[in-house]
């Protein structure tokens, strides 16, 4: 057997023990630290409006600054740091990433020019690339594989508990003190939440939680891990996906506050009080629904494909309400439909991180989950809410030259490119589909790889 492969051995430390009651504080921890990620990653969808106003800014700038500036590091950085992790404490790492991205969403606050705010995301995407890769192997490492899924949707429901907590402090502070105070006050408790992470949060073993006394030498070269993964034709698809899906969610996500407020007139309290509550509603009944029911599926007949297929059908069922919800409804019925939108979108990501670590071995769980965030993030992060950004200027351009007022033009440029960015669900729900035909395959070949 090569030395980069696990091996089943009684020289695990005997010392280290986690009761039921820690593991759950992990998992709850690492969901609060991917919540404060994400408060600082989404604060400036809630005051984009102000920042367009006092920098004379077009859509597609605001797109960059949501996206693409944060993203290209992010993306990037996420596989170096996640091969770190594999080689070093993920505790470290989280705590370190926790520092440098809550400094620089502070440091946002004192931009004076668009460079400024582009430089400043530039380093919140640098910080937090270092976040997720360790966090979902440290729960792997904690949590037993019939868990894990579970576990997984915890943590990621941080996305939308994040991005409550965001809208609701955003929008609040932004319309009271002004949007300059709201990265301020999103910011600098990063810094004592990472202060709690190393004080309280324990290295564990590689593979604790597999039920055996292992000890894991060296992981194998990361060209291989990256070529052995991307070799199944099950990842492919679902890689793309999720990248597809990233693409929709970022990319209209980005723009709710600004839709609600050209469309119907809302002022950024209220409607960062709005999303709030849609977002932790719909979030964190889309999230953990999705995995409870993959779980229950696959409980009643251990397939894996279950976790492929959920996303998929709940896609295909998000496409209708996002043309409705953009396209014509008004504003109360925008409102409550945002609840089952956001949860039907939320159901995807859990279920493909799982499937992920189930194509690879224990040392190559950080690497495995990094390529995925690399594609999905530069897919859907890096190139959503830009290309959203540039339709509605697109469309605002021919509005005005159909004889349309300039407010309404804007408006209606917007909505349309929202409507038209949600049907992409379409060809992702098409991927996922693509990736479970192959899926069982590809996880029994590489068991074969690694025996």
């Amino acid at each position: 057997m090569a030395a980069s492969e696990e091996t089943a051995t009684s020289t695990q430390p005997a010392e280290f023990a986690a009761s039921e009651g820690y593991k759950q504080y992990v998992v709850w921890l690492l969901f609060v630290v991917y919540v404060f990620n994400f408060v600082d990653r989404q604060i400036l969808s809630i005051v984009i409006e102000p920042i367009k106003r006092e920098f004379g800014l077009h859509d597609w700038e605001l797109g960059v600054l949501s996206g693409l500036a944060f993203a290209v590091l992010y993306s990037t950085l996420g596989i170096p740091i996640a091969r770190l992790a594999d080689r070093r404490s993920r505790v470290d790492i989280i705590v370190l990433s926790l520092f440098v991205w809550s400094s620089f969403t502070a440091l946002t606050g004192f931009a004076r020019s668009f460079w400024h705010l582009l430089l400043a995301r530039v380093g919140v995407g640098i910080g937090e690339a270092g976040c997720s890769p360790p966090a979902y192997s440290l729960i792997s490492d904690y949590v037993e594989p019939g868990k894990r899924a579970t576990a997984l949707s915890i943590y990621s429901m941080g996305v939308y508990g994040g991005g409550a907590l965001g809208f609701l402090i955003g929008g609040h502070v932004a319309q009271v003190h002004g949007w300059r105070m709201a990265f301020f006050v999103c910011g600098l408790p990063g810094i004592l939440l990472g202060l709690l992470v190393k004080a309280t949060l324990r290295e564990p073993p590689r593979g604790f939680s597999e039920g055996t006394h292992r000890v894991i030498e060296e992981p194998p070269p990361f060209l291989q891990v990256v070529a052995r993964l991307w070799s199944k034709r099950s990842f492919k698809h679902l890689s793309f996906a999720g990248g597809l899906h990233a693409f929709v969610s970022y990319g209209v996500a980005t723009f709710y506050a600004s839709y609600l407020g050209r469309t119907h007139g809302m002022a950024p309290q209220e409607i960062g009080a709005w999303l709030a509550l849609v977002t932790f509603v719909g979030g964190f009944a889309g999230t953990y629904g999705g995995v409870k029911i993959s779980d229950h599926y696959f409980a009643k007949k251990p397939d894996p494909r279950y976790y492929l297929w959920v996303p998929a059908i709940t896609l295909i069922l998000n496409v209708p309400f996002g043309v409705i919800l953009f396209g014509f409804a008004s504003k109360q019925v925008v409102l409550w439909m945002l609840i089952p939108t956001i949860a039907l979108s939320a159901a995807y990501l859990a279920p493909s991180i799982a499937t992920t670590h189930r194509l690879v071995g224990l040392r190559e769980r950080a690497v495995a989950g990094a390529v995925l965030l690399f594609v999905l993030n530069l897919i859907g992060l890096g190139l959503g809410p830009m290309c959203t950004g540039i339709l509605s200027d697109r469309l605002r351009a021919h509005f005005l030259e159909q004889g349309m007022v300039d407010t309404q033009a804007t408006a209606d440029g917007l909505k349309w490119a929202l409507t038209i960015a949600s049907s992409i669900n379409l060809w992702s729900a098409l991927h996922y589909y693509l990736a479970a035909r192959t899926l069982n395959q590809d996880i029994e070949s590489g068991n074969q790889q690694r025996a």
